[in-house]
């Protein structure tokens, strides 16, 4: 079989293509649990805390280069910049970020979960034709 045609073959098996919307829709549902952070929760939390913003808290662990040209305060031009620097306002971002993805997707999972029909025990098969024959032999030294 050449490469050609195995290559074909695994491409079109069903696990494949669903593997690959999984991880398109999966991109496209990250950007929107970004979006929702960044644009919609951290924004109200800032609000609620006399516009406290997360993004811009950072510890300066290094020293400015020379030719620094930015704002010494903004951690955008710091970071361009390449400063040394721990970042606690945005990592606490895509914290909450994750928490809420993975919120959402245990939701979507116990809705599908739920949506499936418990799967019917199946009744035991009966014995086998070689027990039967066993127990009939059984059966006839017992006399």
């Amino acid at each position: 079989m050449s490469i050609g045609s195995e290559f074909k073959e695994f491409i079109a098996r069903g696990n494949v293509m669903d593997l690959a919307v999984g991880v398109i829709i999966g991109a496209a549902f990250g950007k929107i649990t970004t979006s929702l952070t960044e644009d919609v929760i951290m924004p109200v939390v800032g609000w609620l805390f006399g516009g406290f913003d997360f993004s811009q808290h950072f510890i300066r662990l290094g020293t400015l280069p020379a030719d620094f040209k930015g704002n010494p305060e903004n951690y955008a031009d710091l970071k361009a910049a390449g400063v040394a620097m721990l970042g606690w306002g945005q990592f606490l971002t895509v914290v909450i970020n994750f928490i809420i993805l993975a919120f959402i997707i245990f939701l979507m999972i116990r809705a599908v979960n739920r949506m499936m029909a418990p799967k019917a025990e199946a009744a035991p098969a009966g014995p086998s034709e070689e027990t039967l024959l066993l127990r009939e032999i059984r059966d006839s030294l017992k006399k």
